[in-house]
């Protein structure tokens, strides 16, 4: 049989959603030459192996395993890119995309009437009452509305996860994706030089069956950031920014904490002299707010590369720490001697900040999180 479709699915613990999904595929496609190509993050439940155990049995289910990245829109991109079908799909493992929908969306995009088929949960037949989150529905309105203006793209849901598209019109701009955050349609539009013809297809859009949703807490944040990277990344690079925003967030800590310290212990002179109170404060607030952005990077900036467990913390922090001690001390010695030529304390601490900043991202982004 001629394979003519690739369905990726990326999975974060999704184990016992696979064999029941790869049932109802086969149950959808009827004669339909396909495969399922399971991109996992390195699931702790063992998604992976679960996904080898079925490819023994049916050998149009495949697997890659991903160690040390993380991220839907970057799962996507690798497995549609790892198939040689004309026409790759897009799906959650999580049974709320309806894979009945499959063989007519391959209709659309086979005829050549349309390059792309995606399926709405705002479309005219749409429905979201099973999904049971008006919350989340009324968030996705929002971001719908919000990604519309950013970029242009006129769809009633560039949001969905749900889409298929030749993979020649994939393959030809997969070098340019962000690859960030959760929406690769809203990528994939925002990316290629022409519009596309597209066919939307409403969806009935589904609780999930088992696990827990990957949108975690970081995923409006990972939607703003995915507009800022098409909007602006290409001027400053995304992660740089991402760092930098969070560094200027451990400014106010660490002005906030010098001014605590320095409230508290205004004297001007300290052991006869040599070390003032502002050098004290300056080296505390340095910690405290380096601690801050540490805690903030882990979880945003490099969000792919995320440390996890107290342990693995822990030695982050003391790699971030000691790539961070150069730049600390360059931070401490430089508003120290501004201080002494007159400088005001505000003043020259931002100043020490800026010296050490640089310092800080290269080699935390190499040593800290660059384990891979």
């Amino acid at each position: 049989m001629t394979l003519q479709l690739a369905i990726v699915l990326p999975t974060l613990n999704e184990r016992g959603n696979l064999r029941p999904l790869v049932d109802r595929l086969d149950a959808a496609m009827g004669e339909i030459g396909w495969e399922a190509i399971i991109v996992d993050d390195n699931s702790a439940d063992g998604t992976a192996d679960e996904a080898r155990a079925i490819s023994l049995e049916d050998p149009r289910v495949r697997v890659i395993q991903r160690i040390g990245r993380r991220g839907l829109a970057s799962a996507a991109i690798e497995g549609m890119c790892a198939t040689a079908a004309p026409v790759v799909a897009v799906m959650d493992a999580d049974h709320q995309h309806d894979p009945a929908l499959l063989p007519q969306m391959l209709d659309a995009v086979q005829s050549g009437e349309y390059e792309l088929a995606y399926a709405s949960r705002f479309a005219e037949g749409a429905s979201t009452e099973a999904w049971g989150r008006p919350d989340r529905v009324k968030a996705s309105g929002f971001a719908n509305s919000l990604a519309r203006r950013v970029t242009g793209v006129e769809l009633s849901d560039p949001m969905s996860g749900y889409f298929m598209l030749r993979a020649d019109i994939l393959r030809a701009d997969a070098h340019r994706l962000s690859g960030v955050g959760f929406k690769i349609l809203l990528d994939i539009l925002a990316t290629v030089d022409r519009p596309l013809r597209v066919k939307e297809f409403p969806l009935h859009f589904a609780a999930r069956a088992e696990g827990e949703s990957k949108l975690d807490r970081t995923v409006v944040f990972e939607f703003l950031v995915g507009l800022y990277d098409k909007w602006l990344g290409r001027i400053i690079p995304t992660r740089f920014a991402l760092f930098g925003t969070i560094g200027a967030a451990g400014v106010v800590v660490h002005m906030a904490v010098l001014a605590s310290f320095l409230g508290l212990f205004g004297r001007p002179f300290l052991f006869g002299g040599w070390i003032t109170a502002f050098d004290i404060g300056q080296t505390v607030a340095a910690t405290v707010a380096m601690t801050f952005n540490f805690v903030l990077n882990n979880a945003l900036t490099y969000a792919d590369k995320r440390l996890s467990g107290f342990s693995e913390l822990a030695r982050g922090w003391a790699k971030f720490a000691l790539t961070c001690s150069v730049g600390l001390l360059a931070n401490v010695g430089v508003a120290g001697l501004l201080l002494r030529f007159g400088f005001h304390p505000y003043p020259a601490a931002i100043i020490g900040i800026a010296v050490g900043s640089v310092w800080n991202f290269a080699l935390s982004s190499r040593f800290v999180w660059g384990r891979y």
